[in-house]
């Protein structure tokens, strides 16, 4: 009668299978890696687009709803213009605009008065409860945006002129521009332009 031996894996077959486990693990931890950090940067893509498109979203409601409406400066003695664009000021743009909704009925103006300041490289919409802000009056401040290397305005006259500066000298402090041109631009984006009708 003929005996038979049952074979079982050598030493070098059980090294040769943990070798290839551990080249697929490596692998299969590569990809996963790989697929994460892909998910991170399509993530922080996104996250910035939105940024940018919410920034344009501001800018563009706020200007498209211009009020004629002039607010009283700080002091309450002089009036400041309803559209204001200066590199010499410490802001970008200054409106009073409309489209300020009021849900909860609260007893204040459906206009409002917003101002677009950069800082630093990151631009910052700043907005007050009332429209004739005095020193006790709080302003609300919210970055809406980083890695901003500039913000210009092309703002349209009606003689089919354009100025990087509003007012123009010698116009009435309600006159507002028939349209605006946005150029923003960011880092790593380059130049992003809209031109915004302003509502007659």
């Amino acid at each position: 009668m003929t005996s038979r031996r049952s074979h079982g894996f050598t030493l070098i077959e059980v090294l040769v299978a943990m070798a290839i486990f551990g080249v697929l693990t490596i692998l299969a931890y590569m990809a996963l890696a790989q697929t994460l950090a892909s998910a991170e940067m399509l993530t922080a893509r996104m996250d910035r687009l939105q940024a940018i498109q919410r920034t344009m979203r501001y800018l563009g409601n706020d200007l498209t709803s211009a009020s004629p409406r002039p607010v009283r400066d700080e002091l309450g003695t002089s009036y400041m213009p309803a559209v204001m664009v200066s590199p010499a000021n410490n802001f970008a743009l200054a409106v009073t605009h409309g489209g300020w909704t009021n849900p909860a009925g609260l007893p204040r103006s459906t206009q409002q008065r917003s101002v677009y300041r950069l800082e630093d490289g990151k631009l910052f919409r700043i907005y007050y409860n009332v429209l004739d802000a005095t020193y006790s009056n709080d302003a609300l401040s919210t970055e809406i945006l980083d890695g901003v290397e500039s913000l210009e305005f092309r703002l349209l006259l009606d003689n089919g002129q354009t100025t990087n500066q509003w007012p123009p000298d010698g116009t009435p402090e309600n006159y507002r521009p028939r349209a605006v041109e946005i150029i923003l631009t960011l880092e790593g984006e380059g130049e992003i332009r809209r031109i915004i009708e302003v509502a007659s």
